[in-house]
């Protein structure tokens, strides 16, 4: 802008401000009015910053600010009101404007006020200016906190944000390119100038002294700003050699790049001949075709034939923007020596006097959240560069204790996470959110190379902890998901390539450690967390509770005499009553359940005559059935159906809610997501499985296509990766892809390939793996053209009817329809189409000769042959509308059907069974309740019947509950049957605990069990009942005890039936309702009485004499006691208790079911207000003093996990 276009206020108010003369600055009067105006002008400037670009475009700054700062810095005023103005002038662009516009104008306007910016920054790198800053914020930091002012506070915030400001200021671009490594740009300059001036040990003081904790997030914003433009690993290296030493590797990157145009000028002087030759001659290219059918015709020298490709002389294809790979964010530069100097010692200082206190305080103000949004990137960056310095200088695992630890991973981890979900649902800012996310990363890449460095310790405490956190680490799920997440959402459109390198590096890592993690340990049991969905049910308002049966009666009795003088003709019934709404889309023969409701409505608000009249007119509309009584029907009639009527239980609707609240229902039916968390034991390959899918082999070509740029550790961490999915995973095909293909010819030619050994023999081994495939299964050419999962894999290698087979994890369940099928399906549609009134789907299932076929999938195939146009051709039964009126004749057939029945053992069964009317079960019990023909809902159980192995008959006179027969004909039943068996069984309760099983019961049906293999849940079983025996007898005490079992085996074993059967025979209780579930030892058996059974069930030799098992060193139910590990660093600056990992039962080492912590309710009865609840399967006092203190800590520890979980 130019100066003589600026506003003429504006201009004037400069003006105002005073004039330079060589080196001197003369004020003018009116200076600090001016100065306090030209803050007034910035505050209402407009959405272009005009003002903010005349002030930068007149260098108001550099001209008069500064100056005056210098000169007049003991004017107190006046250096603040210019302190305030240049802190708005400094601010950065973003902030002036949100974010980088989008339109051409706007963007200009941005574009000129970053330059302007670019140019305070250079008037910036003074001593003088810096010096005066220090020594104000020196004589501030002085004053105590009784003689420090609000306004003293102000500018020590106001000093501090300046310099914020002036180092947040990007470089220029066109300066970046024209400078060399080792120059001093103006980012350099700045921070030898404020080192010069001595900020940088203010900067220290303020993050460590006690009582200036507020300036802790000012104070790292500064710190970060100052190493941006830095490498950790460059700075701990600097000073530790010789000055060649330092250069070496500039040095052999330097021989590289000779080395490699030397290979290409000998390959090139190979291609050309010796001798010049005006003609090159044409030459045909066989099995190269040209436009038409023939082979190509070359019409240059040989030396060009390998850059020949078809798209030569075509214009490039354009990507569009949207498309295109996102660029880094800042290009790396080396500053100059002095600098670089100075950032080390730096550096030094900062990690022994101030960085454990200062992360400490940052991360107490995000946790309290008292910071700004986002101020957590300054943590994550710190963490990142400062342990990385430490670690490549010394390593001092002390200097970073503060960000070493369980809990400095989980929140990194929750801040990684919040990134890439955000990242996923803030589309226009993806971007923003991919440099978080890559911050984030790298922080837990320096966290995982810390805790390996702790590894390599020479201390054996070091070592403890760093064998902590990871014990913890992998323990838990989230942490072992988060590389697969993150490869499988990267975006190369959002996320830079140096994202992709760190990510390939911290997974490489990771992989790594767990691996060696893994190596040393037999059984690692880790966390595992299964999330099922369920439909939230929409809220539906308060419902009040149906009226009692004597409520009702007493109604009834009210009813009565109104009633009567409505039959009689002396109360007049009204006429404008209709059953039935003829503007409703409900059809009117749907409609005669809302009657129903509309009669009842009216009877329990005393409305009879509306109730009569309602009744009259329904009959007229709907008088087939006699729902609503017959078309002559009198005045007795007509009583006993109102009653009927009134006493019925109507399934009625929620009343609907008022119309604001809509929108918070259509909420409330969201997925609704459940957690469960269980144990299983962890196979390292299995895990590894889950990286071979084409999204991480993907993004793993991608970042090898530049190979030649990158550095040889990302290299070696990309080929390794691809190492471990082709060679121990054995899923060579996974790698068959012709876009790696492609960078293979591109290595295997290349003239410095020698410089990529690893790559190339990857590569040699890969194309020999697939010409080997290639011979065998000619569709391996074709295969190069797309991704593939494991499971094209396994077709490739195995053959491509192993997954029609079954073989594969891509089989559909579904079963195909044959033509035979398809024919049957189509006759049965045809015949049962021109039924009226009944369900077609369901008389074609009933009809159908293939069993197991569902209603969805017969509705599925019907339109797929286009029998119908789609599913709703076939809509279902609609619920509520059956009627659940009881006429004469149906309850005279329920009261037969139950005399008839009573005695048999499953009552109600029976008469479902052979009942007429087809009602559900739950409308029967309350039917056989209403005629009092029971008088509660147990009489109708299912009773049981159990094999005798005594007297037989005297046992049903003790008392002794009736146990099912093994391979008796209920085995046999139908899968409803069973089912409405569970069900009765849920409804039972539990069995009673005073039966006493006799001596030798169950051992005939044990030694079956052993025969089949059991043998190893009947050990544990034996075990624990010994075990219980014991310490009841120690004790003195008896409390009912779950049996858990930890392994797969025992918990196979306590699902199968007859193994439920020998634990009925051996006295042992099932659970008792639905907050039990495990089975029980009850109280009432003694010690004497549990040795019993234990010898019953155990395993007898060749001999017959049973085989003494030796009394377990532990409970079965509990892990074995892990190696103590001692907290050393791997604890943060509050008290945190590693949790080792527990081990599974020795009983079955081999188990991989999940086991889930919690404990289940043991409270029973009359049992919950005296006593405590045992634990599962205690230990006895004496075992429990002479075992390790800390197996016993954590064996309290988990009791009162159980206990907190029986409470809620």
């Amino acid at each position: 802008m130019d100066w003589y276009m600026m506003n003429c206020e504006l201009l004037a108010t400069c003006s105002a401000l005073g004039y330079l003369e060589g080196d001197v600055y003369h004020r003018e009067p009116d200076c600090l009015e001016s100065v306090k105006d030209l803050i007034r002008y910035l505050r209402h400037e407009d959405e272009t910053r005009d003002v903010r670009q005349q002030l930068g475009a007149a260098q108001i700054l550099q001209n008069d600010l500064l100056p005056i700062l210098v000169q007049y810095h003991e004017d107190k005023v006046l250096f603040d009101a210019v302190i305030r103005l240049m802190v708005n002038l400094t601010q950065p662009a973003l902030l002036c404007f949100g974010k980088v516009p989008a339109d051409a104008t706007s963007r200009h306007h941005f574009l000129q006020v970053l330059s302007y910016l670019q140019a305070y920054k250079e008037a910036f790198a003074s001593e003088k200016v810096f010096v005066v800053l220090s020594e104000k914020l020196y004589n501030l930091l002085q004053l105590d906190w009784e003689q420090r002012q609000e306004e003293d506070t102000l500018l020590i915030e106001r000093i501090l944000l300046l310099v914020r400001n002036v180092l947040h200021v990007p470089p220029d671009p066109t300066e970046e390119q024209q400078g060399v490594d080792g120059d001093a740009s103006v980012h350099d300059r700045v921070l030898w100038a404020l080192h010069i001036s001595g900020m940088d040990d203010l900067l220290k003081f303020l993050a460590s002294a006690q009582v200036e904790q507020q300036w802790a997030l000012h104070v790292l914003e500064i710190i970060s700003l100052m190493f941006r433009d830095q490498s950790p690993e460059e700075l701990a290296a600097l000073g530790q050699g010789t000055a060649g030493a330092e250069h070496g590797e500039d040095t052999r990157e330097l021989e590289a790049l000779r080395q490699r145009e030397l290979a290409e000028k000998r390959a090139r002087a190979l291609q050309r001949p010796s001798r010049h030759s005006r003609f090159g001659g044409s030459y045909v290219l066989q099995g190269l075709k040209s436009i038409g059918d023939r082979d190509l015709v070359f019409h240059k020298g040989l030396h060009n034939l390998k850059s020949y490709t078809h798209d030569l002389g075509k214009e490039p294809r354009r990507v569009p923007r949207h498309r295109q790979a996102t660029p880094e964010s800042e290009p790396w530069r080396r500053s100059a020596r002095n600098v670089r100097l100075f950032l080390r010692h730096f550096c030094q200082d900062f990690l022994e006097g101030c960085y454990n206190r200062l992360m400490l305080l940052v991360k107490d103000q995000l946790v309290r959240e008292k910071a700004q949004q986002h101020d957590e990137t300054y943590y994550l960056w710190a963490t990142a560069f400062f342990m990385a310095f430490n670690r490549c200088h010394g390593f001092r695992p002390e200097l970073v204790s503060e960000t070493v630890g369980v809990r400095a991973f989980h929140f990194i981890e929750q801040n990684l996470t919040t990134y890439y979900e955000m990242a996923l649902m803030d589309k226009k800012e993806a971007t923003t959110w991919a440099r978080r996310m890559h911050l984030a990363l790298k922080a837990y890449q320096e966290l995982l190379r810390t805790v390996q460095e702790m590894d390599r310790s020479p201390e054996q405490a070091v070592r403890d902890s760093s064998q902590v956190i990871k014990s913890n680490i992998f323990y838990l799920m989230e942490y072992r998901e988060l590389f697969l997440a993150l490869f499988r959402k990267f975006d190369e459109t959002k996320q830079p390539r140096s994202f992709l390198r760190d990510l390939v590096e911290t997974a490489h890592l990771f992989l790594r450690m767990l691996e060696r993690f893994c190596r040393g340990r037999a059984n690692l049991v880790v966390q595992s967390k299964r999330v099922r969905r369920k439909k939230k049910k929409p809220r539906v308002a308060a419902v009040p509770p149906p009226p009692s049966a004597a409520e009702l009666e007493q109604l009834w009795e009210g009813l009565a005499p109104q009633l009567q003088a409505c039959l009689e003709g002396e109360v007049p019934l009204p006429e404008d009553v209709v059953p039935f709404d003829a503007a409703s889309e409900t059809p009117v023969e749907e409609q005669r359940a809302e009657a129903l409701l509309r009669i009842q409505e009216c009877l329990r608000d005393s409305h009879v005559p509306q109730a009569l009249r309602l009744l009259r007119s329904a009959r007229e509309v709907w008088p087939e059935g006699d729902v609503f009584g017959a078309a002559d029907a009198g005045p007795p009639e007509e009583t006993r159906l109102l009653r009927e009527i009134l006493v019925a239980p109507l399934p009625r609707q929620a009343p609907a809610e008022p119309e604001e609240l809509e929108e918070e229902e259509e909420e409330d039916e969201e997925e609704e997501q459940t957690v469960q968390v269980s144990e299983k034991e962890f196979n390292f390959l299995d895990y590894l499985k889950r990286f071979a899918c084409a999204p991480v082999v993907r993004a793993l070509v991608l970042l090898l296509r530049g190979y030649a740029r990158n550095s040889p550790r990302t290299n070696h961490c990309a080929a390794r990766l691809l190492h471990r999915l082709a060679r121990d995973l054995h899923m060579e095909p996974l790698l068959f892809q012709l876009s790696l293909f492609a960078l293979f010819h591109r290595l295997l030619s290349d003239p410095a390939a020698a410089a990529h050994q690893e790559l190339v023999a990857l590569a040699k081994f890969i194309l020999g793996k697939f010409f080997a495939l290639a011979a065998t299964n000619k569709k391996a050419f074709v295969e190069l053209l797309f991704w593939k999962s494991p499971a094209a894999v396994c077709e490739m290698t195995k053959g491509y009817s192993s997954l029609q087979e079954g073989e594969g994890t891509t089989r559909s369940r579904v079963p195909p329809w044959s033509p035979q099928e398809e024919q049957e399906l189509r006759e049965l549609y045809w015949k049962y189409k021109e039924v009226e009134g009944g369900d077609i789907i369901a008389a074609i299932l009933a009809h159908l000769p293939t069993a197991g076929r569902t209603r969805k999938q017969v509705v599925k195939q019907l339109v797929r042959m286009g029998l119908a146009s789609s599913a709703k051709d076939f809509p279902r039964e609609r619920k509520g509308t059956r009627i659940v009126l009881w006429t004469e004749e149906q309850e005279e057939e329920l009261t037969r059907l139950f005399e008839e029945f009573q005695d048999s053992d499953d009552v109600l069964g029976n008469i479902m069974k052979h009942l007429t009317a087809r009602r559900s079960r739950a409308r029967v019990v309350e039917k056989l309740l209403g005629l009092g023909l029971v008088a509660e809902r147990k009489e109708l159980y299912k009773k049981r019947r159990r094999k005798s192995h005594g007297p037989g008959p005297g046992q049903a006179a003790k008392g002794v509950p009736a146990m099912p027969a093994q391979g008796s004909s209920g085995e046999d039943e139908d899968s409803e049957e069973e089912e409405e068996e569970e069900e009765d069984e849920a409804e039972e309760g539990p069995m009673e605990e005073h039966w006493v099983p006799e001596e030798g019961a169950g051992q005939e049906l044990a030694q079956r069990l052993q025969q089949e293999g059991l043998a190893g849940p009947l050990r544990w079983l034996e075990n624990c009942l010994r075990r219980v025996a014991g310490d009841r007898e120690e004790d003195g005490v008896s409390h009912p005890v779950p049996l858990v079992p930890l392994t797969e085996e025992n918990e196979d074993a306590m699902e199968d039936r007859r193994f439920q059967t020998l634990l009925r025979q051996l006295g042992l209780r099932p659970p008792a309702s639905e907050q039990e579930s495990f089975w029980r030892i009850p109280a009432a058996l003694t010690p004497q009485q549990l040795r019993r059974v234990a010898a019953s069930i155990a395993h007898r030799g060749p001999s017959g004499s049973s085989q003494d098992l030796p009394e377990p060193l532990r409970c079965p139910q509990e892990p074995a006691p892990a190696e103590p590990l001692p907290a050393g660093l791997g604890s943060d600056s509050e008290s945190e208790e590693p949790v080792p990992v527990p081990v599974p039962s020795p009983v079955q080492p081999r188990s991989k079911r999940r086991r889930e912590l919690a404990s289940e309710d043991e409270d029973e009865d009359g049992e919950g207000s005296g006593t405590e609840a045992a634990p599962a399967a205690p230990c006895s006092e004496e075992d429990e003093e002479d075992e390790d203190p800390q197996l016993r800590g954590r064996r309290k520890r988990v009791r009162c996990l159980e206990e907190e979980e029986e409470e809620d």
